[in-house]
């Protein structure tokens, strides 16, 4: 008996019971269906979170001290001027340093983060935007001579000024813990936090400046040690080559080589991190929702036992006509493994439109690669394959005389 022939007779099989091999193909059908929605909606969240850590920042690499650094370990000044002059791979390189106080202007007060930094504090400050909307920020000339001038967020300068975005030229002064200044407004940033109004009260929120590290020697001289540095190469190929730089310089020039004070952490790592925690997570998910597979897969084999016992006579018949084991056995199995297969094309079709309307729901984009589709449909005919093998040998060693005597 050929594959056509095995193939012909499995279909009308099928059909001659067509609610009974659907029951038994819904486990399979939900099982598949489950694991390619979660799939393709995780690699989709999994592709948008990391796409928006590499817009953030793909190309940026984080400097920090070890706690136990001494003062004199404390980057200074120089080193931000070394760094930037021997590194011709670093685009921009400030200082990150944030500093609590108290924003005072039209009779109205609110706590205020400010960050202090140099003029590149513009591209590298990960807090407020770099976008200006009104202005300009502060350059070189004033970070020297410590002017007394800011750069505010837009979500602020509202707070602050009745509603109005273009305070340019308008004064805010800020009290520290040490200290307090007056300083004028020269540039309104669009704030990377104004997303979020809506879902929470403006008025509650902090208000965000961005000074000179010089200037913010007046507010708290304590907190203006610098023990970390944000710097962004020219290119995200250069960042280990830029990090290993980083923490060689600094280590020659405070005389630490060898004692791990300085740390350059890039992006790409926590992008790594990220993609291995969330892929543990979403094969987790599904490996979960496989189980409907296995459930599934016990389904069919039930029921072609159960196949096997109601068509003992014909088994007995076909063997008496010349049929051999194997023509029994293949006859059986194929039925097996096409059932399988129809209910893991039936669940393909529905996780699609259900990863799709999921991810339409999740304002995501869900994401469908050809190994996933070739390997549940691999795994769906395995799944037949291994759970028909037990029926189909029983249906081909039964004797065919036990077999026509059967009722």
């Amino acid at each position: 008996m050929g594959i056509i022939e095995s193939f012909k007779m499995a279909i009308d099989s099928i059909l001659a019971n067509k609610m009974r091999s659907f029951l038994t193909m819904l486990g399979i059908i939900i099982g598949i269906a489950a694991v390619i929605a979660i799939l393709a909606v995780g690699n989709g969240a999994t592709s948008q979170i990391t796409g928006t850590f590499s817009d953030l920042g793909a190309s940026t690499i984080s400097v920090s001290t070890s706690r136990d650094a001494t003062d004199s370990q404390k980057i200074t000044s120089k080193d931000v001027k070394a760094l930037k002059d021997g590194i011709p791979q670093i685009d921009h390189l400030s200082p990150s340093v944030s500093i609590q106080a108290v924003g005072v202007a039209n009779d109205k007060s609110k706590a205020t983060l400010i960050m202090a930094g140099t003029p590149d504090l513009q591209y590298t400050n990960q807090t407020m935007d770099k976008a200006i909307v009104y202005g300009r920020y502060f350059n070189t000339t004033e970070y020297s001579e410590s002017s007394k001038v800011a750069v505010i967020s837009a979500d602020t300068a509202r707070y602050f000024f009745n509603g109005r975005e273009n305070v340019v030229g308008e004064k805010i002064n800020l009290r520290g813990q040490k200290g307090q200044i007056s300083t004028r407004i020269i540039g309104v940033t669009k704030s990377t936090l104004e997303k979020m109004v809506g879902s929470f009260d403006e008025e509650e929120m902090m208000g965000y400046l961005s000074i000179p590290l010089t200037t913010a020697n007046n507010l708290n001289p304590d907190a203006t040690k610098i023990t970390s540095l944000t710097v962004i190469a020219k290119s995200k190929d250069d960042i280990n080559a830029v990090s290993k730089q980083i923490v060689n310089i600094l280590s020659v020039r405070h005389n630490t080589v060898g004692d791990k004070v300085y740390t350059a952490t890039n992006f790409l790592q926590a992008l790594d991190q990220v993609n291995n925690v969330l892929g543990l997570f979403i094969n987790f998910i599904a490996a979960v929702a496989a189980i409907a597979l296995l459930v599934g897969g016990i389904g069919v084999m039930n029921i072609m036992l159960v196949s096997v016992t109601e068509r003992t006579r014909e088994i007995g018949t076909r063997k008496a006509l010349g049929a051999t084991d194997r023509n029994i056995l293949f006859q059986f199995l194929t039925e097996s493994v096409i059932l399988c297969l129809i209910g893991g094309l039936i669940g393909l079709t529905l996780g699609a439109i259900l990863a799709v309307t999921v991810a339409s729901a999740l304002d995501i984009t869900a994401q469908f690669t050809l190994t996933s589709i070739v390997a549940v449909l691999i795994f769906s005919s395995a799944i037949g394959i291994s759970f028909g093998v037990y029926p189909a040998r029983k249906a081909a060693k039964l004797d065919p005389i036990e077999a026509l005597r059967y009722e």
